[in-house]
This record gives structure tokens, sequence and C-alpha cells, in this order.
């Protein structure tokens, strides 16, 4: 399907989006309804995350909302309320989530987006939520589903109870929970998914590249490669509305080096008490920090990094964080050393869309002769 075609399609379903078109990812408990309104207000799609517990999404929904009726003239521009629709998406843990508080969440509110990730049961898990959340929104919520591999990315699409809206193709880059050990880079992902479903007749369905996207110029490399638009997660992490402490966010700014200073490892899940996971598919990629480092030295127990991790969060405050002091969490993508200052998070929508458009032009203007 030609790129103008998807293009079309996606600004019928989101009138007030801009493009290249920038999504905020749906991270946990840290994109919430601020974060998520800025970013679509700017012209952009913003997530809000899972919660502490499933029932969370509807105080989160509840509270985008009422930004929606406060803002009354950027909602107008927004374009989406004679419809009733939240001109916002909301994301779903499918392994540990409740399709019920689900439901209810999304009749309710009817966000313009619904994200499903990490199915326990594959393929029968997104067929069961994407037909329930269907049902209840009535179609006017679009599914966008989360996948790593060609072969999620194939079956979703030929699914017929469950067959995606969109898919997010996440880069073993992306920071958070992504494959455990078979996925790959979007630089081979992306292009590969894409010709795989055009071969199979579903080139309709729009790639939006998420994994180490942190400015312009992954934006332009992302499209290049045949996204129709991309995902900023960690990139998010750093704006002046996401959930986070200010501690997590030091640790971002002060990371580089990616590839050699972050992993993908269950030790993190394990020492906050996280169990649960289908390990075998989905791990998440941290920062390191002291906890790693004496993890991968040997010669101390679970039982004893986890008795120094518990204290440091009970008692470090922000310096619980760090590459240097650190012994909890920082899930963060291995693009972190792009990530460079705090800033709201409209700014870093239409600054990061504007350097990609910069560098798409350019580089057009090279090839004429």
């Amino acid at each position: 399907m030609a790129a103008s075609s998807i293009r079309n399609s996606l600004k019928s379903h989101y009138p007030w989006a801009a493009f290249p078109l920038i999504i905020s990812a749906p991270m946990r408990v840290m994109s919430g309804p601020a974060l998520a309104f800025a970013v679509s207000e700017a012209g952009g799609l913003g997530f809000i995350g899972p919660g502490i517990k499933p029932e969370s999404i509807l105080t989160d929904l509840t509270e985008a909302a009422s930004l929606c009726s406060q803002r009354a003239s950027d909602a107008a521009r927004l374009n989406v309320q004679d419809e009733g629709v939240l001109p916002v998406g909301i994301g779903f843990q499918l392994w540990n989530g409740d399709l019920g508080s689900a439901k209810e969440a999304a009749e309710k509110f009817i966000p313009a987006a619904i994200w499903l990730f990490a199915p326990k049961d594959g393929q029968k898990d997104v067929d069961d939520w994407t037909e329930g959340l269907r049902g209840v929104t009535k179609g006017r919520s679009q599914i966008w589903l989360q996948v790593g591999t060609v072969g999620e990315a194939v079956e979703a699409a030929e699914s017929k109870r469950g067959r995606p809206d969109v898919l997010v193709v996440q880069g073993q880059e992306a920071g958070g929970h992504g494959r455990t050990s078979d996925g790959a880079s979007l630089g081979t992902l992306v292009p590969e998914i894409k010709d795989t479903l055009e071969e199979r007749g579903a080139g309709d369905i729009p790639l939006f590249a998420a994994g180490g996207i942190a400015d312009g110029r992954g934006v332009a490399a992302a499209l290049c490669l045949g996204a129709s638009g991309v995902v900023m997660g960690t990139r998010f992490l750093c704006s002046n509305e996401a959930r986070i402490k200010k501690g997590y966010q030091d640790a971002v700014l002060e990371a580089k080096d990616g590839g050699k200073n972050t992993v993908r490892t269950h030790l993190y899940n394990h020492l906050r008490g996280t169990f649960g996971w289908p390990e075998e598919k989905w791990a998440p990629r941290t920062i390191v920090n002291r906890s790693w480092e004496e993890h991968t030295q040997g010669g101390i127990s679970f039982d004893q990094l986890k008795k120094k991790h518990d204290q440091s969060v009970k008692e470090d405050g922000d310096k619980a964080w760090g590459r240097q002091t650190g012994r909890t969490a920082t899930y963060a993508g291995s693009g972190v050393g792009l990530v460079r200052s705090v800033d709201p998070a409209g700014e870093i929508v239409e600054k990061t869309r504007e350097e990609a458009k910069k560098i798409l032009r350019s580089l057009q203007s090279g090839l004429q002769v």
C-alpha cells in the first residue's frame, strides 16, 4: 500500500496529527494523562501506560477527560470531541491485565487508540482482547499491537479475530520489556516485516518503529526503513510531564554509551519483587548500576543483593538510581546517551518532528540533479 494512502488513513483516525507522526510510549506508571495529552496537543499521539493496578486506568482516563475539558480551545483543535473520542491512547499489558477492567475503561472514555503488548498465551490473548475492546468501543478506538519478530507480525496480520489496525515494531534497542533473546534491531526488523506483510497482502497495516529513537535523526531513519511513524519512550522519561522521580531522570541524563551501559535482564524485576512475566519471551532493558555489577562479579547471593536494594530504596532517596551509587531499576533504551535535557513534552515532539523534516528535505535536495 502506498505511503500516502497509509498516511491518509492515519489522518482520518487522528485528524489533529502532524507528520512525521511521533508517539509517546505507554510506559507503566510513568506515562500519565499529562504526558499523553501534551504529546497529542503537539500533533503527536500520547499513550497512557498501565498503572500499578488494572483499575488505575479509570483514574487516569478521568484525568485525561478533565484535561480535555479544561483546554476547550485545544480540544477543538484536536478535532475529536464531536465523536466523544479522547485524543489519547491507552496501553494494556496483557499477561497480567484484566480484560474486564480494560473494557469498562475503554467503553466509558473511548480512547483514540489502544496499545496491546506482552500476551501470555500469544495470539489467542491478542484475539480475545482485540475482539472485546473493539466490541465496546464499536471500532472507534484503533488497536495497536506491539511485536518484536517477523513471525509475531505475520500471525497478527493474518488473524481473523485479532488483526490490528497498527503494528508497533519494537527493536532490541528499546527500553523496558522487549524480546528476551530473539529480537532484532530496527534496521533489519522494520524493512523485513514491511516486505513480508506486503508479500502476504497485508501491506495496508501501518508500522511504527520503536527502540533507540530519541531525536529527528532516528525519525528520518525509521521513515526510510519503511515505518509510517515512530514511538519514543526513553526520550519522554526526560519530559516535564513524566510521572518519574528526579533520581530516575538524573540517571537517564547521566547515562552514556547505551550499548555498554544498558542490559536486558530479569535481575531488576526480581529485586523489585516483580515475578510472573513470561521470561522466556520478554526481559526489560535497564541502565546498569551497582546491583548489576555485584551480580555479575559473583560472590554475593540474590538475597544479599535484594537486602541492599531494598535498603537503598528505603533510605537513599534519589541516590537509589544512578550508574555509580544506584541499586534499583532504571529502565531505559540503548539510545539513552542521546537524551541530554528535561523539556516540555510538546517541545520534544515539535523539535523532533522539525529536525526530521529538515533532514529529509536535505536528503531530497542532495539527490536532485
